[in-house]
């Protein structure tokens, strides 16, 4: 680990709200203008029973990441709770899991403003996107954060405009918003693990633990907040676009708030949300390649990455060649090919990301209660993961597997060099 007050620390300059507005960046981001529909698909009218179980599993998770991020305020979140907790292993799965699964949400999240963007070039914008980005990431986390407020605050301008409007319209009809269970348990399980990734962006709080200021202090109470808002957010949105659209036309629509808003009556709002979902997309890839490369930083200091990716810019005070190397490969990918098949295998990955961090907080106390939050967290994010659809949880298991294999051969050669 790296000493305190080193030349290699980061600079400790974000506050509560900094925190917060960077978690809400990664949270209330491109998901909820695409989660809706294929969770409203597989739960049908138990929608908003798949947000809640969601919830649920983000506020054990969130509780179990603020309680260990008080204690290790290190960049790379689980993947330092993992190592220092369970052990070296589950603390590289956890950082495995992180690194590979994010990576492809970031490419994911390029081309989805692509695709709002400029359609028939979304490669390119794609592209373009990542480089911005990274340059903004580059030139210091406080700018992120700047970037990332303005960023929350659009987003949220076009949500609370479609909550206005849908609610506010004869369409409005309070009888879609029975719940029920048409898509059954199954559905209502795959549901929340797919409205889980609208939850999952704390975990960019967590991995920015060595540039929060009073991280003991700062980091579990903005957990909370952020995850608090981002739902309030969600239920109303939910609500929102069920009342117009249905559980039915809401699991057919490719663009569900861009179809609501249209259905309530005005179509000239729809221009407003589709660059709403650009902007939220660029949010997310903001957070999402900033948590990825805190997180290589982490590993590359261990060596379970390539130690040339620890290095911390002098004037900057970022990991400035763990942001280069995950924004050139986040490019190469959203040059080159469609990732939206890997969206299903980076949930997976998250999920086990997660899992990691309530079996590490189950360690911090003996007493029964104080485990209930981390128990429930675990077995939650065991059961989404593998209510995910079949192919997702194979091809994530497999490619945690080859993870796996690779710290094995790691550890073998290590342990051959030492006896020689």
């Amino acid at each position: 680990m790296t000493q305190p007050g080193s030349a290699a620390e980061l600079r400790r300059t974000l506050g509560v709200g900094d925190a917060v507005v960077i978690g809400l960046g990664s949270m209330v981001g491109a998901g909820i203008f695409a989660a809706l529909a294929p969770a409203a698909r597989a739960a049908g009218s138990g929608l908003l029973l798949g947000l809640a179980l969601a919830a649920v599993i983000a506020y054990c998770n969130a509780m179990s990441s603020a309680r260990l991020a008080a204690l290790y305020p290190a960049s790379g979140g689980t993947y330092v709770y993992g190592r220092e907790r369970l052990g070296p292993f589950w603390g590289y799965l956890a950082g495995w899991s992180f690194v590979v699964g994010k990576t492809a949400s970031c490419a994911a999240m390029a081309l989805t403003v692509g695709a709002y963007v400029w359609p028939g070039q979304a490669h390119a914008v794609a592209v373009a996107a990542v480089v911005v980005l990274t340059a903004v990431n580059y030139g210091g986390v406080h700018k992120s954060a700047w970037l990332t407020r303005l960023i929350v605050a659009v987003v949220l301008a076009v949500l609370a405009s479609v909550v206005v409007v849908c609610l506010g319209s004869g369409e409005f009809d309070a009888g879609r918003l029975d719940i029920g269970t048409s898509g059954g348990l199954g559905g209502v399980l795959e549901a929340a693990g797919l409205l889980f990734f609208a939850f999952a962006g704390y975990a960019r709080i967590a991995t920015l633990g060595e540039e929060v200021r009073d991280p003991a202090r700062t980091i579990p109470r903005a957990i909370p907040l952020a995850l608090g808002i981002a739902l309030a957010v969600y239920v109303c949105v939910a609500v929102a676009v069920l009342s117009v659209l249905g559980s039915g036309d809401l699991g057919r629509a490719a663009a569900p708030l861009a179809d609501a808003v249209r259905a309530a009556g005005v179509p000239g709002l729809v221009p407003v949300v589709r660059v709403g979902a650009a902007v939220a997309a660029l949010g997310s890839l903001l957070a999402l390649i900033l948590g990825v490369s805190r997180t290589t930083l982490a590993m590359a200091r261990d060596r379970h990455l390539p130690g040339v990716l620890s290095a911390v810019h002098p004037r900057f005070q970022v990991p400035h060649r763990a942001e280069l190397a995950v924004g050139a490969v986040v490019a190469v990918l959203a040059a080159t090919v469609d990732v939206r098949g890997a969206i299903g295998f980076s949930s997976f990955g998250v999920l086990a990301y997660y899992a990691v961090a309530n079996a590490s907080a189950w360690t911090l106390d003996s007493a029964p209660l104080r485990r209930v939050l981390p128990a429930v967290g675990l077995l939650g994010c065991l059961v989404l993961a593998f209510a995910l659809p079949g192919t997702s949880v194979v091809v994530g298991a497999g490619v945690l597997a080859v993870g796996v294999a690779a710290y094995g051969v790691r550890a073998r050669v290590g342990s051959g060099r030492g006896r020689e």
